[in-house]
């Protein structure tokens, strides 16, 4: 009997193109297109300047699904160091370090100069991972769970963590810092005041968001689509994209300025999950079948175990490509799918390999929409890409990350945070994604995506990984240890961190130390090695589709670590988020009005 029963079939076996692919690559688009255009002189005359900006344009987009409470404090408890360096910016020596700050921008540095001009005009807005389940039951008002925040359709966050919506500037969705009252109408000019409002809007943003987190698709539908959808239904078995939000894009234009530098800051400790929307690519979100009974994705071919690429390699529940297995004689597709084979919180793990298909956006998407200047419609067509319409250059635009990755990988100095981070060009890409090209896992083994216990040494700290039976609490320091996984429902950490203060589960559901994988799960050890329903850490896995944007970024990129070296006071120089802080303003500080 075939694993993928007849739900199965009608969700995949006539929508799909073979492998597919989707659309073509739009840098190679772009390349082909340059090719065939003019040379230019080689006297092209003197460089332009160097593109600088006095205003900044700040979106923060925040993971809003399970168990991100520890990380939503940290934030905002971070926000305060944020805002008062950029408009009280520090003292710095000619190489960018900081060597003394001053109580107020009043008092002259004593030692160096201002990093960069106070930045006295500043857009702050906030976006959470949740637009929903692209025609799914999951994260949709059908589904029997479904909770509002579920799907924030990437639009400007405004609900209170204490009820009620946070008054934002002219009621336009976002906050305005204007000391100098230039603004109609003025804008905040009490920093406490901006501050306190920011961290109510992050409160807001909750836990109970959607389990899919679409992190980079949200920011590209806030920043770049030019015509995201306002609802998608499903007809026919299609997912079918219907209508445009005019309030986002009004948020969108009023948010943005032509001449402002744009940061975008994600706060996630998941793999990004940004399903395709159309067509049938929304059955990776898809819980129950017509039945109502739980939907189980069909295998992939067996050509996909050892090689996902291989043109063999589709789904069960597609024709057969010519020159392959049939179906009706693939052990694959003949052997019934369990449970533990497809948990829903692992649709997005893995999907080439166990499902034949690729179901979410290709990075090149993202990668895309924050330095490219034409991008697609929803039917294909080039347009001009609304982050740079206005003529703002790519060296105005940046992408942070507070992610999935240890900071070992990504500091100045492996065994301590006291020297920062490194900016992404000098990051060893090796150690976060390996060779996607050659499937050469990355070298640092936390930072492979697994179900299964890993093994291996750090290769900067020289610290072996430890198995699920450690009897220690840290027998790696890193991530304390690998873990057993029953449900086969989860990927094993990429890197820990101490919660300020433990939290009970009992009774808890959702709680992480709650589940029948607590007695190996690191984050539920006490100090004596032994396990409970108290939960001592936070975790994350890795981040491998956010990093894979940042690389090609280059410059326009920031990777910091969701995983907090200290936790328990806001003045330590490594507490909380402040080292992502510090790596941001060195990354934009040269494309700020300069100091003096």
């Amino acid at each position: 009997m075939r694993s993928w029963n007849r739900a199965a079939a009608f969700v995949l076996a006539a929508a799909l193109p073979l492998g597919c692919a989707g659309r073509a690559d739009l840098a190679t688009t772009l390349e082909d297109e340059a090719a065939d255009a003019s040379v230019p002189p080689i006297d092209a005359g003197p460089p332009p300047a160097a593109a600088r900006a006095d205003k900044l344009d700040f979106l923060l987009v925040v993971d809003n699904s399970r168990n991100l409470d520890a990380a939503h404090g940290l934030l905002v408890e971070t926000l305060p160091y944020l805002l008062d360096r950029l408009t009280r910016p520090a003292c710095v020596n000619g190489f960018g370090t900081v060597v003394s700050e001053t109580a107020s921008l009043e008092e002259p540095c004593p030692v160096g100069v201002r990093d960069f001009a106070p930045v006295r005009d500043i857009h702050i807005g906030v976006i959470t991972t949740s637009i929903g389940g692209h025609g799914a039951d999951v994260c949709s008002p059908v589904s029997p769970t479904f909770d509002p925040t579920t799907n924030d359709r990437a639009r400007l966050l405004t609900r209170a963590a204490s009820g009620g919506a946070v008054p934002t500037w002219g009621n336009k969705g976002f906050l305005a810092w204007d000391p100098g009252q230039a603004e109609s109408p003025p804008g905040d000019a009490d920093l406490g005041a901006l501050g306190a409002k920011l961290a109510e809007i992050v409160g807001g943003a909750g836990t109970k968001g959607c389990g899919f987190e679409a992190q980079l698709e949200s920011i590209y539908r806030f920043l770049v689509d030019p015509e995201p959808y306002l609802d998608i239904t499903v007809e026919g078995n299609k997912a079918v994209p219907s209508g445009v939000d005019d309030v986002l894009l009004q948020q969108r234009a009023d948010f943005l300025r032509p001449d402002s530098l744009v940061a975008v800051l994600l706060l996630t400790d998941e793999d990004d999950c940004s399903t395709r929307d159309g067509g049938q690519f929304y059955a990776v979100n898809q819980a129950t079948d017509t039945n109502g009974k739980a939907f189980r994705m069909p295998r992939g071919r067996s050509a996909c175990a050892a090689t996902p690429n291989d043109p063999c390699c589709v789904s069960c529940g597609q024709p057969t490509p010519p020159g392959c297995l049939d179906v009706e004689l693939d052990p694959a597709c003949n052997t019934p799918v369990e449970p533990s084979e497809d948990p829903l919180n692992l649709r997005c793990f893995d999907q080439k390999r166990r499902f034949g298909i690729d179901f979410l956006y290709p990075t090149s998407r993202y990668v895309d929409g924050f330095a490219r200047d034409v991008i697609p419609t929803r039917a294909g067509e080039l347009v001009q890409n609304p982050l740079f319409a206005s003529g703002r250059p790519s060296e105005l635009v940046f992408f942070a990350g507070i992610l999935g990755v240890p900071w070992q990988d990504i500091a100045v100095e492996p065994k301590s945070l006291a020297t920062g981070l490194r900016p992404a060009t000098e990051l060893d890409w090796s150690l976060l994604l390996g060779d996607p090209e050659t499937g050469e896992p990355p070298a640092d083994p936390l930072m492979q995506p697994s179900i299964d216990p890993r093994d291996g040494i750090h290769p900067l700290t020289g610290i072996p990984l430890a198995e699920p039976s450690a009897t220690s609490a840290l027998a790696n320091p890193i991530n304390g240890h690998e873990r057993t996984i029953p449900g086969r429902d989860d990927l094993q950490y990429a890197c820990i961190y101490p919660l300020r203060v433990p939290k009970e589960c009992t009774g808890q559901p959702d709680c992480e130390c709650a589940g029948v994988d607590a007695p190996t799960n690191p984050i539920c050890q006490a100090p004596d090695g032994s396990y409970g329903s108290t939960q001592r850490f936070a975790r994350a896995v890795p981040a491998t589709r956010p990093l894979a944007v940042m690389k090609e970024l280059g410059t326009q990129a920031v990777v910091a670590s969701i995983c907090a070296d200290k936790v328990s006071s806001p003045v330590q120089p490594t507490f909380g988020y402040r080292p992502a802080v510090d790596v941001l303003l060195r990354s934009i500080r040269r494309r700020l009005e300069p100091g003096g």
